[in-house]
């Protein structure tokens, strides 16, 4: 089956530049105290609900995944990017990284108690997220829970530079809130908490960003 167009230039585009984005993206104990609470408090219910196997799809460098684990959860990483996952092997050699998509998840159906997408979807055209939140919802055990981060907006900007790297070829969306409230309600999820931390001018919040926590109910 041949790849879709996206997903081989997003991997391209991380490729390129994942030695110097491991140097500057700040680890989550360096970054924002609002993603560390959210990340904090996606813990706790995991936790609470029996602490089985979580997934963070789209974990690049594995910072992420590193923190998860740090707060006590059996966790993985999941990412497009050989070079990114590199990276993350090289700096978390403890852990566990694969490769793969969101859209075909290696994963078997209720497997997991949580699923961790933190800014995984921003690549990916809004046709396409509708299965992205389908397999997060068939690979999560009933009662397991999805944490998503994105950027807020309604638009597609096309980026050529990166994380000090030119010739780049990367879409980046800015996605309406209530819309991916709706994907995630279609899919099959039970939302739980929704925060929008405004934009404060510094490089990693130029528009506002939203964390969706949601839950795969019960009794599926």
């Amino acid at each position: 089956m041949t790849e879709e167009t996206f997903l081989s230039t997003t991997r391209t585009a991380y490729n390129t530049v994942a030695a110097s984005y491991a140097e500057v993206v700040p680890s989550v104990e360096e970054d924002h105290p609002v993603n560390r609470a959210v990340l904090t408090a996606f813990a706790d219910l995991v936790r609470a609900a029996g602490a089985g196997p979580v997934a963070d799809i789209g974990c690049g460098t594995g910072r992420v995944t590193a923190y998860l684990d740090k707060l006590g959860l059996d966790v993985s990483g999941i990412d497009l990017s050989p070079e990114m996952l590199a990276m993350a092997r090289r700096d978390n050699p403890e852990l566990r990284f694969t490769e793969g998509s969101i859209l075909a998840l290696d994963l078997p159906d209720a497997g997991l108690a949580g699923v961790v997408a933190w800014y995984s979807v921003i690549h990916m055209p809004t046709d396409r997220l509708p299965l992205a939140f389908s397999e997060c919802y068939r690979v999560l055990a009933p009662g397991g829970y999805l944490q998503l981060a994105f950027h807020v907006g309604d638009q597609r900007n096309h980026r050529t530079q990166g994380y000090g790297h030119d010739g780049i070829s990367l879409d980046v969306y800015r996605l309406p809130v209530e819309r991916i409230c709706s994907l995630l309600k279609e899919a099959g999820f039970a939302l739980d908490t929704k925060v929008v931390r405004e934009a404060d001018g510094t490089p990693a919040a130029r528009v506002p960003q939203a964390y969706l926590l949601a839950q795969k109910p019960a009794g599926s």
